[in-house]
């Protein structure tokens, strides 16, 4: 067998995908969901500002601001 940079390369890449691959048992799911990770919006306004401006993103929100969260 002869080793080339061609096959190197997609040994490393097959074991970069591969080492990211894990079995999770259905009972466990619920320990690795975050109720951050949900598709609705469930924060309160004020909770929500807090979150824009630890984030560093504005916009589609009600106010104008900077991002210092002194508004």
């Amino acid at each position: 067998m002869v080793v080339t940079p061609l096959r190197i390369l997609h040994v490393t890449l097959a074991a970069a995908l591969l080492a990211g691959c894990a079995r999770v048992p259905a009972y466990e799911r619920g320990h690795l969901a975050h109720p951050t990770m949900t598709t609705s919006d469930l924060t309160r306004p004020s909770e929500q500002h807090v979150r824009v401006v630890q984030e560093g993103a504005a916009g589609g929100g009600f106010s104008a601001g900077g991002g210092c969260g002194c508004n």
